[in-house]
């Protein structure tokens, strides 16, 4: 049996390669990675190799290292929309509903990471990515679902394709809309956003050109790096000053609704999604570890860094919404005040953070578009670098156009969240669990594993059809008031 050829997909690359280290499939699997021949099966097989013992990494990362990745892959814009996502929810309901949220994300999380180390001892590879995981997993799952597993990698890619589309289309509204909140004060003037998108565009092109992919994939990122570096101090200085702002005012709960409407909740349920989730950079990063082992785990890396994240926000949902109330916007920052130099540098800060980091959000669209789709039709063409520098251009393009048409920050954030992150954070895991043990667990143990991880896909479901379809009518709904 033999899984398809051709997929080394470094989508799933964790902040190691943002600062220029190889990702781990790289270095661990070779390139015939997901050709997975089934040896004939002897007693005791499946415990005798152990993945973790067969990573070869240059630089393993320690259990604070990996910790810190993981919280700078979860903390960007999507905290910046928790206020205006507890909102719409109602504060009671939104803390209850990202404790929830969180839960269940952590959870789907483990159960991606425990499915990746059993099928890499079956099938004796050091590790998986994430599309190779959903793959091999269908592999070993229920007959009906194998004549799936051809095109799950390209099932997986257009999710994180959309998704990574999305986020773009995020930053430049995110960018735009700051830059404006700036200009209009100090110009006295109200100018319309799409033309602050139409100055940055050519920039945003340059930046996606930086780091052209070579022959050596991953040597790209080598050229981003000092902008991820630049743009996560930044962050940091100001997500301090914004909570000066929040805190300096005492905190009412006069005209705070405790829950909101069921629209709402939809809305609400995909920005926390975007904001929460960090699926594509787990594998990666436990692949990294000098000791993955204590990566999962009740006291493991994982749960450190999700509590902490959860913590980080509820308290920017709660309290941002309590200070603002209803008048609050898709990004608190666009609530700070204008009169004020150092709420507008905040502003500034921010907008050239996300500005600068663009390109790494980008990158794995074009990783995608181009290293597993377009160059392998092109082969060895002798103007494959012109093609790629068009291939790079359009998708910055679409992000460019997507955002004139809609510019609503919290809406694509929870149009995106809703409709990529239910199936990448939620149901995949759910489903990856349930193939993998298929034929291995027996009883009421696989009657429990599939009535529970029926009861998440359909969770998944409901959350990727409501959240998604809201998410549209509300983007007719402004789209239509705006014309």
């Amino acid at each position: 049996m033999t899984v398809d050829k051709g997929h080394t997909n470094t989508a799933f690359v964790g902040d190691e390669a943002i600062n220029g280290k190889k990702p781990p499939q790289a270095k661990t699997i070779d390139p015939n990675m997901y050709t997975l021949e089934i040896q004939e099966k002897k007693p005791g097989l499946e415990t005798e190799y152990d993945p973790f013992q067969h990573r070869l990494v240059e630089h393993p990362t320690t259990n604070n290292e990996t910790l810190i990745h993981l919280l700078k892959g979860s903390l960007g814009t999507g905290i910046l929309a928790m206020p205006n996502a507890f909102h719409h929810a109602g504060w009671t309901v939104g803390v209850v509903g990202t404790l929830l949220i969180g839960l269940l994300c952590t959870y789907c999380i483990h159960l991606l990471i425990k499915a990746e180390y059993e099928l890499c001892k079956r099938k004796r590879v050091p590790s998986l990515n994430y599309p190779a995981v959903t793959q091999t997993a269908l592999l070993e799952g229920p007959d009906a679902l194998k004549p799936l597993s051809k095109i799950i990698i390209h099932v997986v890619n257009v999710f994180l394709l959309i998704y990574q589309l999305g986020t773009c289309c995020v930053y430049v509204v995110f960018v735009s809309s700051n830059i404006k909140a700036i200009a209009d004060y100090y110009t006295e003037t109200d100018t319309d956003v799409r033309l602050y998108m139409l100055i940055i565009l050519l920039p945003l092109i340059l930046i996606n050109w930086v780091g052209k992919a070579t022959c050596q994939r991953v040597r790209n990122l080598k050229f981003l790096a000092p902008f991820s570096t630049i743009a996560n101090f930044v962050t940091l200085v100001s997500f301090g000053i914004i909570l000066y702002y929040i805190f300096r005012e005492p905190i009412s709960f006069e005209n705070r609704d405790q829950v909101g409407t069921m629209s709402g909740f939809a809305l609400f349920f995909g920005t926390v999604l975007f904001a929460l989730e960090a699926i594509g950079v787990i594998l990666p990063l436990e692949n990294e570890m000098k000791t993955p082992k204590k990566f999962g785990g009740n006291f493991g890396v994982l749960n450190k860094a999700m509590i902490l994240i959860v913590t980080l926000y509820v308290g920017m949902g709660f309290f941002g919404y309590l200070n603002y109330g209803s008048a609050i916007k898709g990004s608190i920052t666009l609530n700070l005040p204008e009169e004020e130099i150092l709420a507008q540098c905040v502003k500034g800060m921010l907008a050239f953070a996300i500005y600068i980091t663009h390109g790494l959000a980008c990158y794995v669209a074009i990783d995608i578009t181009w290293n597993d789709y377009l160059k392998k039709n092109l082969g060895d063409s002798p103007r494959s670098v012109f093609y790629e520098y068009i291939a790079r251009t359009v998708l910055v393009l679409i992000t460019f156009l997507l955002a004139v048409a809609i510019p609503n920050l919290e809406l694509f954030i929870s149009l995106f969240g809703a409709l990529c992150l239910s199936a990448l954070g939620i149901a995949f895991p759910a489903l990856i669990e349930t193939c993998t043990y298929w034929h291995y667990r027996k009883g009421m143990a696989k009657v429990w594993m599939v009535v529970r991880n029926s009861v998440i896909g359909v969770v998944a479901i409901l959350g990727l059809v409501i959240g998604t379809s809201t998410s549209m009518i509300e983007i007719i709904h402004t789209f239509g008031h705006d014309d």
